[in-house]
């Protein structure tokens, strides 16, 4: 299996699982089990030839082809940790006023041996080769190579308005039930297939950017955005006769988010998009991405108040209550609400909420934003109505919620769920603060799941089923089957459901992630993530009786993983 196959799940790598777990391979130093690694170093798509040479004349000497070894390695196994700019994120910096005083030797043995407080044994793991050990000791003292910057002009250059808005259909051209329509990455191939909820059939396989991260549907629900790890913006009208491309935009090297206006006066106007590579936001038209406005995320840290150059936009949602965007910036902590009334004028309500930000989601109200800070093992609960932190809630090791889920709790009443990549635990946390106010933004109920490795947990308001895959666990018993919970009695232990074996598939990892909901909220599916060249499939179970209801299987299927039902993520339903 590739490194890259390995590291890389949505724009998030292969992830933390329970360092007690039996199941689990050693990283070659105590405390960090391998996945644990994989999913703090996640591979960046940014090539070597974009981030430009820079001897640094004290540093030892290295030939070009070294260097574009070097960035290469750099690139694929060590940026998603240390930074692009090697200034540390969830690793270590690695910048020349360090390595340099520490020389060539100690570096191959540091690279070599890996470290206790996380570094990975790249050599005595064979993961690399004594010569690559000792190219990357040299590049570690030279200065890091910065990919470019990535403005306006570098935009429009990507930009391509393939239809024009008055090109385009006046109304529906097609038969489809629009509601109940899938957008479904496939990950490896830089597409998405569009499928009928209601005949299970494909429409068609949109050319998208490299792993979708996410698809976001226009307040209107006629278009749909889906963006790449390698920061490219697609914009499909769903009125088509056909469902397709109209436009099209990358915001920069690496990007993980993109949403768009919802409230009052603004629907369908505008579109944002979050990168990674540069750390910056940029504000576009709504039916043609044209590019607006592009604001830099660099900044201070929450906590240290220390200035960070690499500050990456983790996750973006549209809020409900004022014309803004709320944008969680990873490295920093800070989630800033973005007025774009007047872009002009740009307002942004900058709110300290915790470092290493990642995804969430709306309570049942969506008043209160729920996001992951997930290195710190917390979940920040902002209020969106009179923007500001309301509580940071300390929950399980590595929380990692998609969107997470909202029920009511038979006894603690409203609630939002979240899994975790690093323990078997599901917090449940309080969201009612009039009618069950001492359960308020705490933890109030935990459940016992199969393991770590849990991606996404879902349900939906006609539903009395608790979902939770756990696609990354090491163990592959558990990884191709999910736990499914009775909402009413979530004192009973939770029913195993595996989800691989009724695909019927051949060999491969057959990893099952993300269950969705179709808009009725009787059927829920479910990803069987195979290798890009063995057959994946999607199943599909009713949610009533949690029996076998349908399989699609399709060549062109080719590494499944999100779904994305149109309503339901229109109107932010989970």
């Amino acid at each position: 299996m590739s490194h890259v196959y390995r590291g890389l799940v949505f724009g998030v790598a292969l992830l933390a699982a329970n360092a007690a777990m039996a199941e689990e391979k050693p990283s070659g130093h105590p405390g960090t089990p391998e996945t644990e690694m994989r999913y703090k170093g996640a591979p960046v798509p940014i090539t070597p030839e974009q981030a430009p040479t820079v001897v640094t004349p004290k540093a030892p000497p290295m030939t070009e082809p070294e260097f574009t070894r070097a960035k290469q390695i750099y690139f694929e196994r060590c940026a998603g940790c240390h930074g692009v700019l090697r200034k540390g994120a969830t690793g270590k910096p690695l910048t020349p006023d360090i390595t340099l005083k520490r020389g060539t030797d100690y570096l191959k043995v540091f690279i070599n041996y890996g470290s206790p407080a996380g570094m990975p044994n790249w050599g005595t793991s064979g993961e690399l080769s004594e010569k690559d050990v000792d190219i990357m000791a040299r590049f570690l003292q030279h200065e890091p190579p910065q990919p470019p910057e990535f403005g306006l002009e570098d935009m429009r250059a990507t930009w391509k308005l393939i239809v024009p808005p008055n090109k385009r259909p006046k109304k529906k051209e097609n038969n489809y039930n629009l509601d109940n329509l899938f957008s479904v990455t496939l990950r490896d191939t830089g597409e998405i297939a569009l499928i009928d909820g209601d005949t299970k059939k494909i429409i068609n396989i949109v050319k998208t950017g490299y792993a979708v991260h996410i698809s976001r549907l226009s307040y209107s629900g006629r278009y749909l955005y889906v963006i790449g790890r390698d920061a490219q913006v697609n914009l499909i009208d769903l009125w088509m006769k056909n469902p397709d491309n109209v436009a099209v935009i990358k915001v920069g090297l690496e990007a993980r988010s993109v949403d768009t206006s919802k409230y009052k006066g603004y629907e369908d106007k505008l579109a944002i998009a979050g990168s990674y590579w540069p750390p910056q936001y940029t504000i576009m038209k709504g039916d043609t991405l044209e590019p607006l406005k592009i604001v830099s995320t660099r900044g201070y840290t929450v906590d240290t108040q220390e200035y960070h150059p690499e500050p990456r936009v983790a996750s973006i949602v549209a809020s409900h209550f004022h014309p803004e965007f709320v944008v969680n910036v990873k490295e920093t902590g800070q989630t800033l609400m973005v007025n774009y009334a007047d872009l002009n004028n740009l307002k942004v309500t900058s709110i300290g909420t915790e470092r290493f930000l990642h995804d969430g989601g709306w309570d049942a109200s969506k008043r209160y934003f729920l996001v992951a800070a997930n290195q710190r093992n917390k979940v920040a609960v902002v209020d969106a109505k009179d923007n500001k932190l309301v509580k940071l809630v300390d929950v399980g090791k590595i929380p990692h919620p998609g969107r997470g889920a909202n029920f009511v709790d038979p006894k603690f009443g409203p609630v939002w769920a979240t899994g975790h990549l690093g323990d078997e635990t599901i917090s449940l946390i309080g969201t009612d603060p009039v009618k069950h106010k001492n359960g308020a933004w705490k933890v109030v109920r935990t459940l016992k799941g199969q393991g770590g490795g849990s991606l996404f947990i879902k349900t939906h308001p006609k539903s009395k089923n608790l979902w939770v895959d756990t696609a990354l666990n090491p163990n592959a018993e558990i990884s191709q089957s999910v736990a499914v919970y009775d909402i009413n009695n979530l004192d009973k232990p939770f029913q195993v459901v595996k989800i691989a074996e009724m695909a019927g598939l051949g060999e491969g990892p057959k990893r099952v992630v993300q269950p969705e909901y179709n808009k009725a909220g009787d059927e829920v599916w479910f990803s069987v993530w195979n290798g890009k060249d063995q057959q994946s499939a999607i199943v599909i179970l009713d949610d009533k009786t949690r029996k076998l209801k349908h399989v699609i299987k399709d060549k062109r299927l080719v590494t499944p993983t999100g779904k994305f039902n149109v309503y339901n993520t229109q109107h932010d339903v989970y």
